[in-house]
């Protein structure tokens, strides 16, 4: 069998018995239970106190030895007895269960009523009050009959059971607190806590090991209490509990585990749908991911049986993900039937968009502009992408008048930019020079901006105007600094006219700068200084220099297109930083490597968190740097699942996340609302007091709510 964490104990053959079933040691734990002087050598306190209550000579304790081979082991059945009478059957089973794993050979009394009455009332107090969980209590009551009677020796069962009691309490303390190391060590000293009698304990046991990065530990857990646990509650919530804590194909291996009844009814069908839905929902936060035809199936059913836009929204985002826009289309549209909302809008925008149909885009998210970042983008995206269409659409008044006030209120320089363009093209010079005048106050080294300045300026044949320009701009751009050079004989003005137009042609043509679903927000994510440091220093050889020339990446070599990359990044032009990163990836090795790295930066700087997850995928990163981008992309993903009321899925997203960086305090913050808005009070309360004695003002508004709240209530 596996070596697993269930494994805790060291004897001089390195192995442990638990319920039958042999477990091998890990390293690390050894090593840590012989830091805690836990060794083969040494003596049991059962042992120590059974040979103290003898109080025999060697010759009569050899003698009673081979009679107690003769009869079988000598076991202590009071407490048998005790929980019989008092009808606790949970713990007479888990009593059981602990003396068949201490005495393999040893039967359990068919009655335990008639093991013999304990007639030692002092001992029965103290067993009452270890049945209240009273552990202190019983430590303080035995202290006090040694001090009575120095002769008496407490009973080793309760002495044994006692201190695995205060090793529990103290597992489940340090739970309670996250100190998963302490879980883990607690488990790997006491392994008769970990039976099929106390799941409780196994579960956070397999939770610490998943919370120290450690999934496969954790699976196994999982795996062996599928393996051993015959309970039927017990086995599903082992099921939904890994579900939360372990990947898409590690919870493949737990569920193939999965029993028939003898009516053919399979065990886990109850939470089937719920399974499904979680792992549809994980594929959408992880391309890579391919979730098996039978969960699909099963959500599909979802959506047409119970019609929740909830549902809907898993496939739509399931599918648009891995660009199945045809199979993504009708399940978008089906929630904003049921249920419109933002994350509705942005997916059938974002297929609007790919169908080059921003019209429509723009038409669908203008009322959900506003209600969050990511609506906001995705709203630009589309008006950027209709203003640069060609032919040049004809825009109702109304529509034009909205996209511009949105324009200037968000100060967008993409669909400013397009604006610009759309002026000259509509044959209003003045407009346009107004237009990209007010974006490079925006965005000051905008150079698409710049250069339509000077094209308006050269329409309006204000030399001293693009003048200006070409002096501010010409080191920096080619194509700024030969602006207008076509003039060369005596009709200037006609020439520069034609110039103008041609550059306004050209200009349209070039697809605009998409930034669609999934901001992220920049001051949630601790990661967002990593990756500008990252531009700096991935600069290699094969340098270009962006800044003063616009290159073509297709015509570079994979080095120089690296690098042109990094140049763009660096003067955030993401968009274009990405396509010259695409042209990188044909390099191999190391170049093809920073340039998927690069380009998922790229897009994650442009708010495209799907795309960003794409390119993390083109080639192999190392593992600190697939860490980095998929933290900031799961952090995007519990952000907009927040804002869109999912907060399930926030939660979900978070726990992913934290196994790739320790949850910042922002994050917290959202996490610990999340634990409120779904109901659980004592989980958010117990985080914004955490949060608030840092000094976090967010979280004392919080807890000073919560209070208000509950005193509202009463």
């Amino acid at each position: 069998m596996k070596s697993i964490l269930m494994a805790f104990v060291l004897v001089s053959a390195g192995a442990a018995s638990v319920a039958g079933v042999s477990f091998g040691v890990p390293d690390e734990l050894v090593k840590g239970l012989s830091r805690l002087g836990t060794g083969a050598q040494k003596q049991s306190r059962v042992e120590l106190a059974q040979a103290q209550q003898s109080g025999q000579g060697a010759q009569q304790t050899q003698t009673q030895d081979a009679e107690a081979g003769q009869r079988g082991p000598v076991v202590d059945e009071s407490a048998l007895r005790y929980f019989a009478a008092r009808g606790d059957t949970a713990r007479l089973n888990a009593e059981i269960a602990r003396l068949r794993a201490l005495y393999p050979t040893w039967t359990p009394p068919e009655n335990p009523l008639a093991v013999p009455v304990n007639e030692d009332r002092q001992l029965e107090e103290m067993w009452a009050l270890y049945s209240q969980s009273r552990f202190a209590d019983v430590r303080a009551a035995i202290a006090r009959r040694q001090q009575e009677d120095p002769q008496w020796i407490p009973p080793a069962d309760l002495v044994e059971r006692l201190e695995v009691a205060e090793k529990r309490a103290a597992l489940v303390a340090a739970s309670n607190a996250g100190r998963n190391e302490e879980v883990v060590r607690i488990g790997a000293e006491t392994p008769s806590l970990l039976t099929c009698s106390d799941a409780d304990v196994l579960w956070r046991v397999a939770e610490a090991f998943a919370k120290i990065d450690r999934l496969q530990r954790a699976k196994d857990a999982y795996g062996y209490m599928l393996d051993n646990c015959s309970d039927a509650p017990i086995r599903v919530a082992t099921v939904q509990k890994a579900s939360t804590v372990l990947g898409y194909a590690d919870m493949q291996d737990l569920l193939a585990r999965e029993r028939t009844g003898a009516d053919g009814v399979k065990e886990f069908d109850g939470i089937r749908s719920d399974l499904a839905r979680r792992f549809v929902g994980e594929g959408d936060g992880d391309p890579a991911i391919t979730v098996a035809p039978a969960y699909l199936k099963i959500v599909e059913k979802l959506v047409a049986d119970e019609g929740l836009a909830s549902d809907a929204l898993l496939l739509g985002w399931y599918y648009l993900r891995r660009d199945q826009n045809a199979a993504a289309e009708p399940f978008f549209r089906k929630a904003r039937a049921t249920e419109d909302s933002a994350s509705a809008s942005q997916g059938l925008a974002l297929i609007l968009l790919a169908r080059k149909m921003p019209a429509e885009a723009e038409e669908v998210m203008y009322a959900w502009r506003t209600s969050s970042d990511q609506a906001m983008q995705t709203y630009l995206a589309a008006t950027a992408n209709l203003l640069a269409l060609d032919p040049l659409p004809k825009l109702d008044p109304k529509v034009l008048n909205r996209i511009a006030q949105v324009t200037l209120e968000e100060k967008s320089p993409e669909t400013g930019e397009q604006f610009g363009w759309y002026a000259l093209a509509m044959n209003q010079p003045r407009t346009a020079e107004e237009w990209f005048s007010e974006v490079l106050k925006w965005k000051t080294d905008y150079e698409p901006a710049a250069y339509g300045l000077g094209v308006a300026r050269l329409r309006l044949e204000d030399r001293a105007g693009l003048a200006a320009v070409k002096q501010a701009w010409g080191g920096r751009s080619q194509r700024i600094a030969r602006l207008g050079e076509e003039d060369t004989s005596g009709e200037a003005a006609p020439a520069r006219r034609d110039g103008a137009e041609r550059a306004v042609r050209s200009e349209r043509r070039v697809p605009a700068r998409e930034r669609t679903v999934e901001e992220r927000a920049r001051t949630v994510e601790e990661g967002a200084a990593g990756p500008q440091r990252a531009v700096r220093a991935a600069r290699r050889e094969g340098a270009v220099n962006c800044r003063t020339t616009t290159r073509d990446p297709g015509g570079l070599s994979p080095v120089s297109a690296l690098s042109l990359g990094w140049c763009l990044m660096e003067i955030n032009r993401p968009m274009e930083a990405a396509r010259a990163f695409e042209a990188a990836l044909a390099g191999g090795g190391r170049v093809s490597s920073d340039a998927a790295y690069g380009q998922s930066l790229a897009y994650l700087r442009a708010g495209l968190t799907s795309e960003a997850a794409v390119a993390a995928t083109k080639a192999k990163l190392d593992r600190s740097r697939g860490a980095e981008l998929q933290a900031a992309i799961l952090a995007d993903r519990a952000v907009s699942s927040f804002r869109a009321q999912r907060y399930r899925e926030t939660l979900v997203f978070l726990d992913q996340r934290s196994q790739f960086r320790a949850e910042p305090a922002d994050l917290m913050v959202m996490r610990a609302y999340a634990y409120k808005n779904l109901g659980m009070r004592m989980d958010a309360q117990r985080l914004f007091e955490a949060l608030g004695e840092t000094g976090r003002q967010d979280a004392i508004r919080a807890l000073a709510e919560m209070r208000t709240e509950r005193n509202a209530r009463r």
